[in-house]
C-alpha cells in the first residue's frame, strides 16, 4: 500500500476512536447473572440475539430479555444497561484532534458495529468530555444497527463504497478486529489493523 495513494479513510469506533475493554462487560455480566466468565463468553458468542441487536433487528427490550435468558433470574433494565456499557471507557482528545486534522486532507468516514444502548452511552462520554458530535467529525457516520448490516459482511462495506463512490484501492479501513480487516481486504480496501490505539496514532504521525 502506497500511503500517498490514500484519499479516503474509514474508521471503526470502539477500540480505535473510543477506548473499550470488553473484559469489563464480561466480568459485569458474570457478576450480575451469577454465571462463570466462560459461560458468559459461550452465551454471548453463540446466541443469535447479539448479532441481531447489532443489526437493529431486535429492540432494546428484546435484547435485555436475551440477557435475562442468560441470567435465569429477575434483573432490572438499569442493571443490564450498566453491565452492557461497562466496556465503554474514555474518548481521548488527541484522537478527536487527529480526526479534525485528517478531515482537511481526506474524506473520512465512521463505520461501527454498535447498538442503541451503547451509542447512548458513547454519546454521553463524548458530550461529558466536551467533544463535538460524530457527524461533524466525519463526512458520514455509519452504524450497523441503523444500516441493518454488520462487519465483516461484504454488504456493509459495499454500501459505504457505493454511497460514497469510493475506489477501494485509494481507501484505507482501520479496525481493531481482525475478522473485519479480512472482510474489508476481500473487497479490495486497503487496511490497517489497529492492534492498539498507538498503531493508528503512529501511522498518521509518521507523515502518512
Amino acid at each position: 500500500m502506497s500511503s500517498q495513494s490514500i484519499k479516503h479513510l474509514i474508521f471503526d469506533l470502539g477500540g480505535v476512536i473510543i477506548n473499550l475493554d470488553t473484559a469489563l462487560t464480561i466480568k459485569a455480566f458474570a457478576e450480575l447473572t451469577n454465571k462463570s466468565i466462560d459461560r458468559v463468553i459461550e452465551f454471548s458468542t453463540s446466541h443469535s440475539g447479539f448479532h441481531a441487536y447489532e443489526k437493529g433487528e431486535i429492540s432494546n427490550s428484546e435484547f435485555r430479555d436475551v440477557i435475562r435468558e442468560m441470567a435465569e433470574r429477575e434483573i432490572t433494565n438499569e442493571q443490564i444497561d450498566l453491565a452492557w456499557n461497562a466496556m465503554i471507557l474514555d474518548l481521548p482528545l488527541e484522537r478527536i484532534q487527529l480526526l479534525q486534522q485528517l478531515k482537511k486532507d481526506y474524506s473520512i468516514y465512521l463505520l461501527s458495529n454498535t447498538n442503541f444502548i451503547h451509542m447512548d452511552r458513547v454519546n454521553e462520554v463524548r458530550s461529558e468530555a466536551g467533544h463535538p458530535e460524530f457527524n461533524t467529525l466525519f463526512h458520514q457516520d455509519y452504524y450497523s444497527h441503523i444500516m441493518g448490516k454488520r462487519k465483516p459482511d461484504a454488504a456493509i462495506f459495499e454500501q459505504v463504497i457505493q454511497e460514497q463512490n469510493l475506489n477501494p484501492e485509494h481507501t484505507l479501513f482501520l479496525d481493531d478486529n481482525l475478522a473485519n480487516i479480512e472482510g474489508a481486504s476481500r473487497l479490495g480496501l486497503q487496511t490497517l489493523h489497529v492492534t492498539s490505539p498507538l498503531v493508528m496514532m503512529e501511522y498518521f504521525n509518521n507523515g502518512r
